[in-house]
């Protein structure tokens, strides 16, 4: 990457801007596949731009003007891809919504943005029914199947419904349509929604300047225009939308899938010729606990960016040929931190990029020293290059940049500059006195050769503080022992790490961005078929310096 890029100059406009660079791109390369999806379908760069620009035409005659925000309901595909580039197109901002939402989380979803139109799937669309869709005017329901809502005439407190629209009102060629006025640097290309499991989702609102600083800290020197990157996570999720965006940004292309799923990504990955690829979470783990096979190495795909790193990283990338990739990034910055290619440092999330500042601090802001946990906070030399704040939560706002600096909520400890990822500050447990990272008990857990997945939380203890419940799910064809597991993890951590609790399942909850839902394991707590520790026998013994041994 070039360290020019990252000083204190706002970029241009044809340096950043969506619009700006498809039309750049479609000009210079018409013919280039850009987009290869799931059913085969390709799109050229000029056949990408004519989708968008159908896209800003219908959205145009529907009143939607520069500025206006678009909620956008749809999944990965086609369509997902051609209202974000079409609505950008015209010079608004999109507002993504998880395919999961229902009831009171879709309503304050719909409700938040503001927005006078809306495109759905048809298969999402019933689901607006029983909801107050605020300022929504008109709904365009795009794809098959599903219940589309009719027109009501009468809504709660006798206020009339959006007109809802079909997949025609998008539909007309517009060659050359362009906005009246164009989209700025700073201006937000989306308002992308957290996950919100604390408290209401937050709109954080991303400009364009953010969304090419993501793309430029990751893919910069990684990437070129024969190069294509799988978008396996959801275009509602920062983590979709930058690789789709770096691949315009640097003349490549994409291939775009419905979700990861393990047992078709290396097919997937051969058929595309994907050549890049965001492992998130569990992944990784997935695919390297598949039995091996002669076709390990038998793909084009060259790069990994594994969030986070996995222990047998380096075995990972050994088995299947590929480099891999460390960094840590969310919605709200601009992947501040990233690793050189196969690092070597086990657990590490990489270093500081160019342009940013961080510190590792207190609960007052105090920075701590090298070693130590705290909250890692953050802040840019260049000017937009991390989140506008919260769409209409001015004190969410002011409390995440206090003192002039962005409170991440993730805790981190540093050494010998290299940073080092610990836990959502709200996930770390304190039992016995001691602070317990949920991500560290959970490494552990996966090291075990019959655990595919693991999540660790808190349960309440009867001796006060808290108690750790380990949930897991076995790898295809194998069976967990919750006693045999336990006496595997003893001798790996310290002694008031190990769980107490240990529930089997065969697959944990997910977010359809593939994160785990510690909430759900946390409100169910410790359930009838959960093992206890103690009344297995398994017992911890703790010796004068700290060791631990185990007996049964």
């Amino acid at each position: 990457m070039s360290g020019e890029w990252w000083g204190p100059a706002v970029p241009e406009a044809e340096e950043c801007v969506v619009a700006e660079l498809l039309v750049r791109r479609a000009a210079e390369h018409p013919d280039r596949v850009y987009a290869i999806f799931e059913d085969g379908t390709r799109w050229t760069y000029a056949e990408t731009l004519a989708e968008a620009e159908r896209v800003a035409a219908g959205l145009h005659g529907l009143g939607v003007r520069p500025g206006d925000m678009v909620v956008s309901w749809l999944p990965n595909g086609p369509d997902a891809l051609r209202v974000w580039f079409g609505v950008n197109l015209l010079g608004g901002t999109l507002a993504p919504l998880n395919t999961a939402y229902r009831g009171g989380l879709l309503e304050h979803a719909i409700r938040l943005p503001g927005a006078r139109v809306a495109v759905v799937h048809a298969d999402l669309a019933g689901r607006l029914d029983e909801i107050d869709t605020g300022a929504l005017e008109r709904l365009v329901v795009l794809g098959e199947g599903g219940a589309r809502p009719e027109r009501r005439p009468e809504r709660r407190a006798g206020e009339a419904g959006p007109e809802v629209l079909g997949p025609e009102t998008l539909g007309a060629p517009a060659p050359g349509f362009r906005p009246e006025a164009s989209p700025r640097p700073w201006d937000p290309y989306a308002v992308i929604l957290t996950s919100g499991t604390t408290g209401p989702s937050k709109g954080v609102l991303c400009s364009y300047v953010q969304l090419a600083a993501c793309a430029r800290a990751a893919f910069g020197d990684r990437f070129g225009a024969a190069d294509r990157y799988m978008v396996n996570l959801p275009l509602f999720h920062a983590g979709g939308t930058i690789g789709t965006y770096a691949a315009l940004l640097l003349g490549g292309g994409i291939s775009l899938v419905s979700a990861f799923d393990t047992e078709s990504f290396w097919p997937a990955v051969r058929a595309t010729g994907t050549t890049h690829v965001t492992l998130l979470g569990v992944m990784a783990t997935f695919l390297g606990k598949r039995p091996p096979s002669p076709d390990d190495r038998a793909h084009p795909l060259r790069y990994v960016f594994m969030i986070p790193l996995i222990e047998d990283s380096a075995a990972f990338a050994e088995r299947f040929g590929v480099e891999v990739a460390a960094m840590f990034n969310m919605t709200e910055v601009s992947i501040p931190i990233i690793s050189e290619p196969d690092p070597g440092v086990p657990g590490t999330s990489g270093r500081l990029r160019p342009g940013v500042e961080a510190r590792v601090v207190d609960e007052y802001d105090r920075v701590v020293p090298d070693g130590e946990v705290g909250e890692l906070v953050l802040r840019t030399a260049q000017p937009w290059a991390m989140n506008s704040g919260y769409l209409g939560m001015p004190d969410a706002t002011a409390r995440a940049w206090r003192n002039g600096w962005f409170h991440t909520g993730d805790a981190f400890r540093t050494v010998d500059g290299e940073y080092f990822f610990v836990d959502r500050m709200g996930d770390t447990i304190r039992r016995r006195g001691e602070n317990i990272s949920s991500a560290e008990v959970e490494t552990e857990l996966l090291a075990h050769p019959s655990v595919r997945e693991a999540a660790v939380v808190a349960v309440p203890s009867p001796y006060g503080e808290d108690d750790v419940l380990a949930v897991v799910a076995p790898v295809d064809g194998a069976a967990i022992d919750p006693a045999e597991l336990l006496r595997f993890l003893i001798p790996r951590m310290a002694h008031f790490m190990v769980p107490r609790y240990v529930r089997v399942v065969g697959a944990l909850p997910h977010t359809p961005t593939n994160k785990i839902e510690k909430h759900r394991l946390r409100s169910e707590g410790v359930t009838p078929d959960t093992a206890d520790r103690e009344r297995l026998g398994v017992t911890i013994r703790r010796d004068s310096i700290g060791g631990t041994s185990t007996t049964r």
